[in-house]
């Protein structure tokens, strides 16, 4: 045992190589004992497998790659002629890749005329399926066993966060399923198998008696009586929190609890009968509490973090319960019957809005209320379009892998050649896609990054604004950026100077003006003057206070506010954030939450949409106005501004009011409780979108929406949304968290990424369905040398 310990350690030490241990030849099978599809298909008939290192630390994966005969692999090339898209797909086809896992149940088994095999459970099949390699017979016992072990600790160290080296005997065990058997691959014979720690004799070997000794001290302190049932070991409920007192009681009802098992990827029953209460506990404080007949079994604040879904259709409520260490758990509340759910969330969504909002329920309409509900509970758009066949075939596509470069740089660039040098103190903050110009910019610190859009879809690093500077030579860091005059210019703001903007010449590299807007009235946050106006000489824009919205006309002499298109609120609306449409039409947000709709400045909003109570950070217009996007920390809106009925049928609700009774139902975007749950399992980091935007393009129709939280970036697919599809997005992780993103200009199948220290254009095709494996895994992208880099002109 303790020379396989030193072998295992010598694997794991060298992390220069990808690949830590590999059996190099053998044949996968997926075996189907109780399934109707028939028991048995031969995936590779000539494999080999390996455990690799990811990007993320304490993760790692068994793949198994398909291995071709001399001459075979430029014959299917032939074959498959030279479409790239194509050739992309072939890699899913010749490699399978299992994040290592304990829900896995890996183990192996050498069986009668020393064949070993290796078998682990299919997570995406049906139940019982399985994957078995049967190893070629030149494998040896200890290639077995090395291998096993190894696999066995990687399991540790994904399961615990911590190196294999602090592991016992007693953790590892845990990892040990050679009890449970191993069906053969053949649905002819069943031969009897016997266990990795009774091979039969052989010469006298140092690896076999390694093996069999490794197989007997992991197995010394099992039984091997325990049935299969007691084998799985589901997600555990943590121990509740105390439970506060109670002022009030808004809702309580009954209700069966199912809790998220990780290891299976389903909800498991808990409780058939728990009654669920929603109390106040202090002044805007609520408390949710989940009671058993025997035992309370969790009990948490009411607040946003709990990512509350309602589901109608199968009389259901999923919610998120956070631990005081951080871990995330997802739990699923049944109810016996519509009107009990409808009593339960109607309590739950007064305590929830009263704690963001710090306003009664009761003083608010009737419709308002029914718009925040319809925001929290699972909706079919009424004009959602059938999700064509064609869609699918795209998703299938998403599977292949991203050939793209990644934009980083050598460590023996200097700072002012190279803008995304971790060594300079600062991280990529900002991002500005250029409309009229194949560039992107970057703000890192007190410098902005220059990058090329190639034509084959990657970044080239162009140049570097190495000093952001006021006309008076002070160096500061934009707050803000927005590209202007057909990408020739960049308004900046300076937060050390809310009154006044710059502009930035790109032709020079320099900012050359600094225009004073008012001597009063703020400048919170500005936007184009219609959505496309950067690729236009059109020099206004809007801005905003806190309550005043208004045009800045740089051309005027003094102060650049047009006073005749101020728009002035006395009550603190406390806007944020705005956006255009095509045509001119405004939607500006607030921190309140709220919404509002204006055909043009200087006159009052012709729609308001009632606020959810969480403030919105970004905004986005469709360019002919019809979709509305706001983001909120831990969800996005979407918004159908057309009116279907009523007098103002067909029109906008920039054009004209909604009525009272038929305000839109907002769309609520965000990931499923159970990928919020993973999410929170892998980052041990809370939900916070970046601002959310269309892809855009003049003559382009929006079907795609891009967001990112922490290091992962999310694409949700129009149609299914407004369809009603469940998991209706993709996503794509990276080591680091995601700082800035956005589609590339006219097109929603490239998108840029700002990573602290790299930026990169990824092919939306590389993106994944949300599974284990895709939530934990972290691509890395290619080195860009110094033979890369454009040397900078400035």
């Amino acid at each position: 045992m303790f020379m396989l310990r030193n072998v295992t350690k010598y694997l794991f030490g060298d992390t220069s190589k990808e690949s830590i241990v590999e059996i190099p030849q053998g044949q996968l099978y997926l075996v189907r004992p109780l399934s109707p599809k028939g028991y048995s298909e031969l995936i590779f008939k000539d494999a080999a497998a390996t455990i690799r290192r990811t990007g993320q630390e304490y993760q790692y994966q068994l793949v198994v790659q398909r291995a071709y005969e001399e001459g075979e692999e430029e014959l299917l090339a032939e074959e498959d002629g030279e479409d790239g898209a194509a050739a992309t797909l072939t890699t899913d086809k010749d490699e399978k890749t299992f994040l290592l896992d304990q829900g896995l149940h890996l183990r192996s088994e050498i069986r009668e005329g020393g064949e070993a095999v290796f078998a682990w459970r299919d997570l995406s099949g049906d139940p019982g399926d399985l994957y078995e390699f049967v190893c070629d017979r030149s494998v040896q016992a200890g290639e077995v066993g090395t291998f096993e072990m190894v696999a066995i600790k990687c399991q540790y160290e994904r399961k615990f966060r911590r190196p294999q080296e602090a592991a016992t005997e007693k953790d590892l065990q845990q990892f040990n399923f050679t009890d449970q058997t191993i069906p053969s691959a053949s649905a002819v014979s069943s031969p009897t198998t016997k266990a990795i720690d009774s091979p039969p004799p052989k010469p006298a070997a140092v690896q076999d008696s390694l093996a069999r000794q490794t197989k007997k001290d992991m197995t010394s302190n099992t039984s091997k009586k325990r049935s299969s049932d007691k084998e799985v070991a589901p997600t555990a409920a943590p121990p509740p929190a105390s439970v506060p007192t109670a002022t009030e009681i808004l809702a309580q009802e009954r209700a069966e609890l199912h809790l998220f098992d990780f290891p299976s990827g389903s909800f498991m029953l808990q409780d058939p009968s728990v009654t669920a209460t929603v109390s106040e506990i202090g002044k805007w404080q609520y408390w949710l509490q989940i009671t058993g007949q025997d035992k309370e079994w969790l009990g948490q604040p009411v607040i946003a973090d709990i990512n509350p879904v309602f589901n109608f259709e199968y009389l259901s409520f999923i919610f998120n319960h956070y631990t005081d260490d951080g871990s995330a758990y997802s739990w699923l509340l049944r109810f016996k019957d519509q009107e009990t759910e409808e009593r339960f969330q109607e309590g739950l969504m007064q305590a929830l809005w009263e704690q963001l909002n710090e306003i009664k329920w009761t003083k608010t309409t009737d419709d308002d209320r029914q718009y925040v509900l319809d925001a929290f509970q699972d909706l079919t758009m009424e004009d959602a379009e059938n999700v064509e066949k064609e869609d699918e075939e795209e998703d299938e596509e998403g599977e292949a892998e991203d050939n793209q470069r990644t934009e980083e740089y050598d460590s023996d660039e200097s700072a002012d050649d190279v803008v995304t040098k971790p060594e300079d103190g600062d991280i990529n903050s900002q991002l500005a896609v250029g409309y009229r110009h194949d560039r992107s910019f970057v703000v890192r610190g007190s410098k902005i990054g220059v990058f090329k859009h190639t034509p084959n879809n990657n970044l080239e690093f162009s140049t570097n604004i190495s000093k952001v500077e006021t006309p008076g030579g002070k160096l500061f860091s934009p707050k803000k950026v927005m590209l202007h005059a057909e990408d020739t210019d960049m308004i900046i703001q300076n937060a050390d100077n809310p009154h006044s903007l710059y502009r930035m010449d790109l032709e020079y590299g320099k900012v050359v003006d600094e225009w004073k807007v008012h001597d009063d009235i703020q400048v919170k946050n500005f936007a184009p003057e219609k959505k496309f106006a950067q690729m236009t000489g059109e020099q206004t824009f809007l801005g905003m206070s806190h309550n005043a919205l208004y045009r800045v006309d740089p051309r005027l002499s003094g102060n650049k506010m047009v006073d005749s298109d101020l728009k002035q609120y006395t009550s603190k609306n406390a806007f944020s954030t705005a956006a255009t449409t095509e045509q001119g039409y405004i939607a500006v947000a607030s921190d309140k939450g709220d919404i509002r709709m204006f055909d043009k400045l200087g006159l009052r909003a012709k729609s308001a949409l009632p606020a959810l109570g969480d403030p919105i950070t970004g905004l986005d217009v469709s360019a002919d106005g019809r979709w509305v996007l706001a983001t909120c920390r831990t969800y996005i809106l979407l918004i159908d501004a057309l009116q279907k009925d009523g007098k103002n049928e067909g029109k906008l609700g920039f054009e004209k009011g909604f009525a009272k009774d038929s305000k839109p139902q907002p769309r609520r975007l965000t990931l499923s409780p159970s990928h919020v749950a993973q999410f929170q399992y892998e980052t041990k980091t809370p939900l916070s979108f970046t601002p959310a935007r269309f892809n855009a393009g003049v003559d382009d129709k929006e079907t795609s929406i891009i967001s990112a939280t922490g290091p992962f970036i999310v694409t949700w697919n129009m149609k299914k949304v407004l369809a009603g599809r469940k998991d209706p997005y993709t996503i794509k992780r990276y080591e680091e968290e995601v700082k800035a993103d956005d589609f590339k200009y006219g097109s929603d199948k490239n998108v840029i990424v700002a990573l602290p220290n790299e930026v990169n254009m990824v092919a939306k095709q590389s993106f994944k369905r949300p599974t284990r494996e895709s939530i934990a895994a972290t691509p890395t992208g290619r080195r860009v040398m110094r033979s890369d880099v454009v040397n900078s002109p400035y």
